[in-house]
């Protein structure tokens, strides 16, 4: 059943990245917004005369806090009419329409694999999410990884964030890689590492969140090492 169109108001816009904003929205009408980490949310802007070509979706970054504000991260694009919109037009104090939460991209209901959680550019989105959700709520997991492909290191979303929570969580590994520079950590794509990681075959569920290309190749590649499809989820980006 979807859930109705709501009044968001924005509080608050973040420069990320020199192409990525980070927005902070207020459910207007209600005081708690409740979802799963994992969720998405999708806006409807005044961007076309049908409706349906107006909609754009987002998944959550910010995770479930009892409170009606959520954060997006969104990348913007050259020749996309949505986020031309929101970030030409949009500033704080700005009111959007908004429909959420969305989707079944979400953690499974007892965590006794490892997960691999595997993305690029603002894919790390859900993960964020998911990640937090785990900390704060103490939830029983096996080794969890972020795999995370990026281009260069100006693009490396919540690269502190994930750092620490890597030192202040037990089994969590975050493991950035970069396709276009230098640097003391990762280099190539990101399918180099989850290959490694799984060379033994480890029993575990897989999340792909992210550009087209990536979730296709990697869907390939986990099934040609030997992983069934229901193994592997995802959720695409752009």
């Amino acid at each position: 059943m979807l859930q109705p169109w709501q009044k968001g108001k924005v509080l608050r816009i973040e420069q990320t990245t020199p192409n990525t904003r980070r927005f902070w929205i207020k459910i207007i009408d209600i005081p708690i917004f409740n979802f799963q980490p994992g969720q998405f949310v999708t806006l409807d802007l005044p961007i076309h005369e049908q409706r349906n070509k107006r909609w754009r979706s987002y998944s959550i970054a910010s995770w479930p806090n009892n409170t009606n504000v959520i954060e997006l991260v969104i990348v913007f694009t050259e020749h996309g009419a949505g986020t031309q919109y929101l970030f030409n037009e949009v500033h704080q104090g700005s009111e959007l329409t908004l429909r959420g939460p969305q989707g079944v991209f979400v953690l499974p209901a007892i965590i006794d694999k490892d997960l691999f959680l595997i993305c690029t550019g603002t894919g790390i989105a859900p993960f964020r999410s998911m990640v937090h959700y785990i900390k704060n709520h103490n939830i029983a997991h096996q080794h969890i990884h972020i795999l995370f492909g990026c281009r260069t290191q100006q693009d490396l979303l919540y690269y502190d964030e994930m750092k620490t929570l890597e030192k202040e969580m037990l089994h969590f590994h975050y493991t950035p890689t970069l396709s276009r520079e230098q640097w003391q950590g990762k280099t190539g794509y990101v399918h180099a590492l989850y290959e490694e990681l799984s060379m033994n075959k480890p029993n575990a569920q897989f999340f792909l969140c992210g550009w087209k290309n990536m979730i296709d190749e990697a869907r390939q590649k986990l099934q040609q090492l030997g992983y069934d499809k229901k193994q592997i989820h995802f959720e695409l980006y752009g």
